[in-house]
């Protein structure tokens, strides 16, 4: 494997904290926020007004509590955030065995990316002030829907002429079938992580990648070589 590709939601972070903390902090400052900057938000509010007739922050209101994949929403939720994260009012959960691992593949020269329906901006901001500090410089790039569906295999091989990687030479990980059979579809290697353990995914965490799809040679064999 030349390059890890991960979702972020079930897979390097828990679905409870975007859903419990990120999604209610920009739920109950939509409003403000929109008056507060009404230049940064006017094409945003132009652009939710061309999809839907109607109050654009009352339809972004019921987009969050829809959890639509809407690109407008997913920019302007990163905005929301951006303030929260600076304020310290919370920081970007990750899984502790998600940040060994993704410290241990870039240590070994691995390119990481991330592939998630938050924005960019939203993704570096989790990562930029994690429980566990700023993770951004082991990442070599961040996509979200404005590359494609997460269900589509076009996103996928999008993705892997992107950063010039041959899609068999990258590895998905993400808790979300769907996702899964699209990047196989694109021709990446792919796993399905069930952070439950219910034995509904090919691995639990990222301690199993290597025993499962081995991305990296293991210690045993590496000093073997």
């Amino acid at each position: 494997m030349k390059a890890i590709l991960t979702d972020i939601e079930g897979t390097t972070s828990s679905i409870a904290f975007v859903a419990e903390v990120l999604f209610p902090y920009a739920r109950g400052r939509l409003a403000d926020y929109v008056a507060a900057h009404p230049t940064e938000t006017a094409p945003i509010l132009a652009e939710v007004a061309a999809s839907e007739p109607g109050d654009p922050v009352a339809t972004l209101t019921r987009w969050i509590d829809e959890d639509r994949k809407a690109t407008p929403l997913k920019t302007l939720q990163g905005m929301i955030w951006a303030d929260g994260y600076a304020a310290g009012a919370f920081t970007g959960h990750v899984y502790a065995d998600a940040v060994a691992g993704l410290r241990r593949w870039h240590a070994a020269g691995v390119k990481l990316y991330v592939f998630s329906s938050g924005s960019v901006a939203a993704q570096t901001l989790l990562f930029g002030h994690s429980d566990a500090g700023d993770l951004t410089p082991l990442f070599s790039g961040y996509f979200d829907t404005t590359t494609g569906p997460k269900r589509e295999a076009a996103s996928y091989a999008t993705i892997a002429a992107a950063i010039g990687v041959e899609a068999s030479a990258v590895l998905f990980l993400s808790d979300t079938p769907e996702e899964v059979a699209a990047a196989r579809a694109a021709g990446m290697d792919a796993l399905l992580i069930d952070r439950a353990g219910g034995g509904g995914g090919d691995i639990a965490s990222f301690d199993e990648v290597s025993a499962v799809r081995s991305p990296l040679p293991s210690p045993a064999k590496a000093g073997a070589q």
